[in-house]
């Protein structure tokens, strides 16, 4: 029981040759906003709208600067207004509830099932209480609710379903694409997301209007023509006036480093699910331990892994991650009472009204994740997932840690 794990969690691969060859061509002619082009020329941002619309099979979209960014402009384009009440999962990053504030709207969690998804019977409860006409639905850590019973949950209470992809992208629900369930959904490509531009984020839709307000609020002044994947120029009659410009837009750098990564990423996608059956199968039959099942419906893309500690105290939980972190596995714990790094929980969120959230809590104190960059090999993954299994074992046991 010494083997120690030497890898970097959040080291990312390099980016491919072709997005550096696209970013200096972008560098040498300076070009960088996305609506200085030349005659005849479509700007690198417009043109991965058009190639991330085909790749969704959406009929527009919008590059932003941020994942967060493109929530608050779907959920102000929507139609939301200052002070209402906004459903959203009690499991998610500050982002989404961050979103919903920044839209002037007020939060409302939904409880959360061991699967890791929202519970459909709070969720009726939850709309019924608040009167709430949209929820800002997170596909948490890469785990997506059964969207079926979800979507028929709030089309018969007329709730407009906004979709926070950011760990979604490129995965499927019973054959239909992340993010097409809904009126809007939302990407990011923050550096440990599926792709990769160290900040950015894309907005998609069908609703001509919904896009033609968010594609105002992200400041395209009056060049909105020049939106090759965006709603039809006749949509901005009144809209251009109307909305105000809350700049967030994407830039021709960040685009042209982003369509190369695009056109390869259903083979990182296979990669990373390839690492995350690696270690599910590692952590298999492992004593206290209780894996996340995946229904067959979901088609996930997993860059992250997560497990469950439901039988162990506190303390129990946070010898396991001290444990694994001396022998080099980090482990974040969902569970803890303050904020650490990317780790928050409802309760840490003081902007939001306090919410009494049992179930989630429960749950959450179990929960440990872990970051899986394509930068480990599978047999990196055989290690990391053997660290767990015997620091688990021991401490579910009651042995002593190891000396030394």
């Amino acid at each position: 029981m010494h083997e120690k794990f030497t890898g970097n969690f959040t080291q990312q691969q390099p980016l491919p040759e072709e997005a550096i060859e696209a970013a200096v061509r972008v560098m040498r002619h300076g070009r960088l906003h996305r609506y200085n082009v030349v005659d005849g020329e479509i700007a690198e941002t417009a043109a991965l709208e058009l190639e991330f619309a085909a790749f969704t099979g959406a009929k527009y979209c919008l590059a932003v600067a941020s994942g967060g960014y493109a929530l608050t402009a779907a959920l102000k384009a929507a139609g939301a207004k200052p002070d209402e009440k906004v459903l959203t999962n009690a499991f998610t990053l500050a982002p989404v509830p961050g979103a919903i504030a920044n839209a002037g709207c007020e939060p409302v969690f939904v409880e959360v099932t061991e699967q890791l998804v929202m519970d459909f019977d709070d969720l009726a409860l939850k709309i019924e209480a608040s009167g709430a006409r949209f929820l800002m639905l997170s596909h948490m850590r890469g785990h997506i609710a059964d969207m079926d019973a979800l979507m028929a949950i709030c089309e018969a209470a007329e709730v407009k379903v906004i979709e926070d992809c950011a760990h979604t992208m490129g995965a499927e629900w019973n054959g239909i694409s992340s993010g097409r369930h809904g009126i809007a959904a939302c990407y990011s490509t923050q550096t440990f997301k599926h792709l990769n531009s160290g900040e950015g984020g894309l907005l998609i839709s069908d609703d001509a209007e919904l896009m033609a307000r968010a594609t105002m609020l992200s400041g395209s002044y009056m060049l909105y023509d020049r939106h090759v994947a965006g709603a039809p120029a006749e949509t901005f009659a009144d809209i251009r006036l109307d909305t105000p410009n809350c700049s967030g837009r994407m830039d021709n750098l960040r685009a042209a480093i982003l369509r190369p990564q695009l056109a390869r990423l259903g083979e990182q996608c296979e990669a990373w699910n390839a690492r995350y059956r690696r270690i599910e199968s590692g952590l298999c039959n492992v004593s206290g331990l209780k894996l996340i099942n995946r229904p067959e419906k979901e088609a996930y893309v997993m860059s992250s892994f997560q497990f469950l500690l439901p039988d162990f105290p506190p303390n129990a939980v946070l010898e396991v991650v001290g444990t694994c972190e001396k022998r080099g596995v980090e482990l974040k714990w969902f569970g803890a009472d303050q904020p650490t790094g990317f780790t928050s929980r409802h309760d840490s969120w003081r902007y939001v009204p306090r919410q009494q959230l049992p179930q989630t809590d429960r749950i959450l104190s179990g929960l440990l994740d872990l970051r899986l960059p394509l930068t480990f090999s599978l047999e990196d993954c055989d290690l990391i997932a053997t660290i767990i299994r015997q620091e688990v074992e021991r401490v579910f046991q009651g042995d002593p840690a190891p000396q030394g």
